[in-house]
């Protein structure tokens, strides 16, 4: 999973000074242009992400993008962007520029319509659509959980100069003034009965303990002061030293403190017991809006659903004959309990064994990958230990390097219990987080001097998460899966998305309770019980993400079946992979589209 569930809701819901686009629609529209306003405005309204991506012109702010103005200005920016690509001239473009184009239009329609339901609930109390941004905090991948990260000073953040320094302070200033915009939504979720479950809540309170209680100089926020290059001045350091203590002590603690006592004493007894959105008032068409943001499709919620019925029936009968192979006699349940409790799968007693571990599996691959694929990123790689203050809370995840390699792709293991990390998945978690899933397929993107520049960062999650369940199944082909634990972790790690098609939909569209998401998941995964519970509550705070892995992937392979039974003998493994991955992210139509017209060259 990459860090992006976040991405997506600032990509919809704010906005940074950004210059107003022509409102006259421009007859014969230059696409280069075209292309680097919008490139520009992304990072305008991703400032973090810019951070992330290597720029370096907005890393001194935090976007408030909750708030209604920013959402007002945004809604105008898409709806000029759009009235320009109208007027884009396409005749003499490129097949890239053309497919760049499209997936323009469609990122700039799918986010103003988002921004559209957000603004009419807000100027109308007679449509009341229940809006994310009164859900602006959570108990995962929320902007004060990411805040904290890069506090630290080993994430995106740069802290190697005076004015790296002075910027993370002026980002703290804009984080506050979120803070306080973000209690004051909540509040008006409480007057609207617009409220977060009370489970999620509760697990949002004890993660706040870490930044409320510790002295000034133990603050995670104090970190970069204990860090300062050896380069700076007795004078500077001292500076910086009292800043970040002011701040801290003055500021940082407090709004912690206060946050943590609203959630306490005001928000959790608000907080509703129902597990999905389809409880609030037009929760229903809110999550209508979420899976076609979320699949680029038109599917509807019971269609998925249906789709996860019978794709978990698919792979339980794979897993039967995994099992069977393996000897065990008992039903499968009995061997998920098996293979849960198996001591011979948590054989690790320092973290530091688990690190090597991942890295012993990037050494495997690392020649078969060769007949598999063309392409090599350039980008470096890093496998590290999800920090202490998340890590209770966090599932694996990657996040890309910067554009210009300065700061490698970091794979992030959270390893709360040593003792308890179980290896049954670890091949095929390296494949979907690493190599060739997230950290292959961001590398390549961002590395592609043919793509306009904002096609470069993360984007659309139907295709990355889609891609790296797909590269999961690439294991057999890269030397893996020997082991037929791992094998079978493999169909496990399948299962878990196939069940989320059937529990998400199940919870936000058909009235399903927490507790009845939970027993579905035990009843059909090898996962422990605090695993799948952090799981379902990770869909509860995010409805519609979790359905865009099995969506893609099983888009992607339906893609594979085809080209390879079309063209035959002529079917390259690698250049199907090449024409995935060689135009960046793409919503699924689109992604269609170019495979078809790829198969016609070979078949014309």
């Amino acid at each position: 999973m990459v860090y992006r569930i976040l991405v997506v809701f600032i990509s919809i819901h704010f906005f940074v000074g950004c210059k107003e686009a022509p409102k006259e629609r421009v007859v014969a529209e230059d696409s280069a242009l075209l292309f680097s306003d919008y490139q520009e405005f992304k990072l305008k309204i991703n400032p973090i992400e810019a951070t992330k991506a290597g720029y370096s012109q907005y890393n001194d702010t935090i976007a408030n993008y909750i708030s209604t103005t920013y959402q007002k200005h945004v809604h105008r920016q898409y709806q000029s962007f759009l009235e320009r690509i109208a007027g884009v001239d396409t005749t003499n473009l490129g097949t890239t520029q053309k497919l760049a184009l499209e997936v323009m239009e469609w990122d700039c329609s799918i986010k103003k319509e988002g921004l559209e339901n957000a603004l009419v609930s807000m100027a109308s109390p007679i449509y009341n659509l229940p809006t994310l941004e009164l859900f602006p905090l959570g108990q995962i991948q929320s902007l004060h959980l990411y805040v904290a990260q890069l506090a630290g000073g080993t994430s995106v953040h740069p802290f190697k100069t005076v004015k790296d320094y002075e910027d993370w302070l002026k980002r703290l200033d804009d984080y506050l003034i979120f803070l306080d915009t973000s209690i004051l939504k909540m509040k008006e979720g409480m007057a609207n009965q617009w409220v977060l479950p009370k489970s999620l809540v509760a697990k949002m309170i004890p993660q706040l303990e870490d930044f409320t209680g510790p002295s000034v100089e133990e603050h995670l926020f104090f970190k970069p002061v204990l860090n300062f290059p050896d380069s700076f001045s007795l004078e500077n350091k001292q500076v910086l030293r009292e800043e970040f203590s002011t701040i801290i002590g003055q500021k940082i603690i407090p709004k912690y403190q206060e946050l943590k006592r609203f959630l306490e004493q005001d928000y959790l007894p608000k907080a509703r017991e129902t597990a999905g959105i389809g409880a609030l008032k037009n929760g229903k068409e809110t999550y209508d809006y979420l899976i076609r943001l979320h699949t680029t499709t038109l599917m509807t919620a019971e269609e998925i659903h249906r789709l996860g019925l019978k794709e978990v029936e698919r792979i339980r009968g794979e897993m039967e004959k995994a099992k069977n192979k393996l000897g065990f006699k008992g039903d499968l349940k009995a061997f998920f309990e098996h293979v849960r409790d198996n001591p011979k799968l948590k054989p690790y007693t320092d973290p530091n064994e688990v690190i090597a571990h991942f890295k012993a599996i990037e050494a495997k691959i690392e020649g078969p990958m060769e007949r598999v694929f063309n392409a090599d990123p350039k980008a470096g790689f890093e496998v590290r230990r999800t920090e202490a203050f998340r890590e209770a809370s966090a599932s694996a995840e990657y996040v890309p390097g910067s554009k210009n390699g300065s700061r490698p792709g970091v794979f992030y293991v959270p390893i709360p219990s040593v003792k308890e990390f179980n290896v049954l998945t670890s091949e095929a978690l390296f494949l979907h987080e690493a190599i060739p899933g997230h950290h292959y397929q961001l590398s390549l993107q961002q590395e592609n001097g043919d793509l306009p520049e904002f096609l470069h960062p993360e984007s659309l999650g139907v295709f990355v998460e889609g891609w790296a369940l797909y590269a999961e199944s690439l294991g057999k082909e890269l030397g893996l899966y020997s082991d037929p634990y791992q094998f079978f972790g493999m169909l496990s790690m399948e299962m878990h998305r196939a069940i989320r098609l059937v529990v998400d939909t199940g919870m936000h569209a058909k009235g399903w309770t927490r507790e009845q998401a939970i027993q579905y998941s035990l009843d059909n995964e090898a996962d422990s019980v605090e695993g799948i519970t952090a799981e379902i509550e990770r869909y509860m705070a995010t409805p519609g993400q979790a359905l865009s892995y099995k969506i893609g992937q099983l888009k992607i392979q339906e893609l594979r079946d085809k080209a390879a039974k079309a063209l035959g003998d002529d079917f390259d493994i690698r250049e199907f992979h090449d024409q995935v991955l060689n135009t960046g992210s793409l919503p699924l139509v689109l992604l269609e589209k170019k495979i078809a017209n790829w198969i016609k060259t070979y078949t014309k």
